[in-house]
């Protein structure tokens, strides 16, 4: 199928993905390595072809479980590390490839030690500063630390903790690397080792990078969406999201559009159906929140309920209009622009969810 036939499809600019890997390297120097989150199938834009456009910018790869990793494999040389936990049942196959487990209590070290051959298995050590999701609690850290780095054939790679709160509230986070800052001083100096540390996540990397220590594991940032609106000026969106139209309509007044009649026109209307829905991603909760598209440079009215495979639109003004031309639901258009963090609030989610949710019918397009 060429991309003159795709009703619905994800344009992504890999040279976009190159920008904003370099902005990690221009804002933190050139000796802090770069671990590029590629889980969720990168965020939605395509884990394999994100990971090879960014090959040659970054020095390690982060997947959510086992089945990513493998996957992802194939395509890369870099180490990869895994930033979920893993089950006791998929450890055996992380050894066995050589994958990066993040550990958070004995039972899992002691296991993987027994798990391990001839060459020792690396680990990231995982500490829990504040998020209560991961990692060993602060206080238990330098003990266990010291436990598992006598494990015969285990070896540390690096030690971690993740930030709830970097987007929102700036004095906890501060906070929160201080007394991280301070555990890794003290267990540097009862623990020297060659491990590595790292902590900061896209908004870490925007608004805290004072110490971004060796390694940074950007996010969101690659994929050119920022959580901290001030800085979305210094990255560049990779993905644009399109569709097509499937249908124009003239439409009477007082007819209803979509299930619940939540949209009855006051006017008689040209009504165009666009070739996607929540099936593909486009989330329900953009129904009758102001949402638009742009069509033609300009924003056009979503009218009514998304429904599952269609959404309509009113191109009233846009005599031009016919049938296959070309929509645009996120991304820019001529002069105008609807970001994806503009999609987020009018759905009442966050843009994370936006991009993972895209579904897998979207063809992604590599540009």
């Amino acid at each position: 199928m060429t991309e003159h036939h795709y009703r619905c499809w994800a344009e992504i600019d890999c040279a976009a993905l190159q920008h904003n890997a370099a902005l990690v390297k221009q804002r933190l120097g050139q000796n802090v390595e770069t671990l590029a989150v590629v889980k969720a199938d990168a965020y939605g834009h395509g884990m394999i072809a994100v990971a090879k456009a960014l090959s040659d910018e970054v020095q390690l790869f982060g997947v959510a479980n086992l089945t990513e990793a493998i996957t992802l494999r194939n395509a890369v040389e870099q180490p990869i590390m895994l930033l979920g936990p893993a089950l006791p049942q998929e450890r055996g196959l992380i050894a066995e490839h050589g994958f990066i487990p993040s550990v958070s209590t004995w039972e899992e070290a002691d296991q993987f030690n027994g798990l391990a051959s001839n060459k020792k298995i690396l680990i990231n050590f995982k500490i829990d500063t504040g998020m209560g999701r991961m990692g060993v609690p602060a206080h238990e850290a330098i003990a266990l630390f010291k436990k598992v780095r006598a494990l015969p054939r285990v070896e540390i790679h690096s030690i971690s903790t993740h930030l709830p709160v970097s987007d929102e509230d700036e004095a906890f986070t501060r906070d929160q690397l201080r007394r991280f800052s301070a555990l890794i001083k003290k267990l540097r100096a009862e623990a020297p080792g060659n491990y590595k540390v790292h902590a900061l996540q896209t908004a870490g990397i925007l608004e805290f990078a004072d110490e971004p220590f060796e390694i940074v594991r950007p996010g969101m940032l690659l994929y050119g969406i920022s959580p901290l609106p001030q800085f979305q000026n210094i990255l560049r969106p990779a993905m644009t999201w399109k569709t097509r139209i499937a249908l124009i309509r003239e439409m009477p007044t007082g007819h209803g559009i979509s299930y619940g009649r939540t949209f009855i026109t006051p006017r008689s209307m040209r009504v165009a159906t666009l070739a996607a829905g929540y099936a593909d991603g486009y989330p329900r909760h953009l129904s009758n929140r102001g949402t638009s598209v742009l069509f033609g440079g300009q924003r056009c009215p979503l009218l009514g309920r998304v429904t599952m495979d269609l959404i309509m639109i009113d191109v009233t003004s846009l005599p031009q209009a016919v049938v296959g031309d070309e929509v645009v639901l996120m991304g820019r258009q001529g002069d105008q622009e609807i970001s994806c963090a503009e999609l987020a609030e009018r759905a009442d989610t966050i843009t994370w969810e936006i991009t993972t949710r895209i579904g897998r019918r979207v063809q992604r397009v590599y540009v």
